[in-house]
């Protein structure tokens, strides 16, 4: 029994030979082939299960188990894994057994949290505009916006060369001995450097960055550098955010219709019941 055709890019990722731009330039370089012949396009379908691929002349690796991973990443690396500065990349501190690839970016300056997957559709979805995924920061900024400038921010009353910002949470957190602010923010788009560009257009430029969470998971107790594996509950979350539910429900288990709801634990004999009837009584 065959699998359904896939365009051929897609699939050299998936199996984590490379991503999916490199994968396309594997492919253009002459270096894939199916059945024997060359490979001529990354959009050709083909069928793992009943076609031969290789790339560099061997076979194409199975499908690797998914992974969900987080990294605390620190400030000064990228999130690519090729730089011509020569500079670090967060895939200095990841040693795992099958390839990952970032979900969205972080600047070369910013530092926090940052997923790891090898789940295309996931991170497709959890960076698409359509699915406002959430990202809390907090930032230090160059002294303390004004009670209008926070007001604007929140009703989405800035706008930047490529746009409005929607309605962003933002709250003082502390002052600084140095007459500095250091603010939350919470947003829901990926634009290259929003929070940096944002506090500059209204007067007040960013001198540290750190994202808090993403997608609801948190770096809370972790060391910059360290990489933990996501939970199951926390995999489920990221599934739900992807599929469309509200942050705030996202992880929780859903009861499908005909299954019955877990039975609430029955008291134990004597104990009273608590409520309305157990006050009246105490009280009669």
């Amino acid at each position: 029994m065959s699998s359904e055709p896939i365009a051929l890019g897609r699939l050299l990722a998936s199996r984590g030979v490379a991503s999916r731009r490199k994968s396309e330039d594997l492919i253009a370089e002459g270096k894939v082939t199916v059945n024997g012949e060359l490979a001529d396009h990354p959009a050709m379908e083909v069928d793992p299960d009943l076609d031969q691929i290789r790339v560099d002349g061997n076979l194409l690796p199975d499908l690797p188990p998914p992974l969900y991973y987080l990294l605390f990443k620190p400030k000064g690396c990228i999130t690519s894994r090729d730089d011509p500065q020569g500079r670090k990349s967060v895939f200095d501190y990841v040693e795992l057994p099958h390839r990952v690839e970032p979900v969205g970016r972080l600047d070369f300056d910013t530092e926090g949290a940052l997923l790891l997957t090898n789940d295309g559709s996931l991170a497709h979805a959890l960076t698409h505009p359509s699915r406002q995924i959430p990202k809390r920061y907090r930032v230090k900024v160059w002294k303390r916006p004004s009670d209008r400038a926070l007001k604007n921010i929140a009703e989405g009353k800035v706008f930047l060369e490529d746009g409005r910002v929607p309605p962003c949470k933002v709250r003082v957190v502390d002052d600084t001995d140095g007459g500095n602010t250091w603010l939350e923010i919470t947003v829901t788009e990926g634009r290259n450097r929003l929070i940096r560009r944002l506090f500059a257009q209204i007067g007040h430029p960013v001198s540290k960055l750190r994202r808090e969470t993403f997608a609801t998971i948190s770096v809370r107790g972790m060391d910059r550098g360290q990489i933990r594996p996501l939970t199951s509950e926390e995999v489920r979350r990221l599934h739900d955010l992807a599929e469309g539910r509200q942050p705030e429900r996202a992880g929780r288990v859903k009861y499908k219709e005909g299954y019955a709801r877990p039975k609430p634990k029955k008291r134990r004999h004597g104990q009273r019941k608590k409520g309305r009837g157990a006050r009246s009584q105490r009280r009669s």
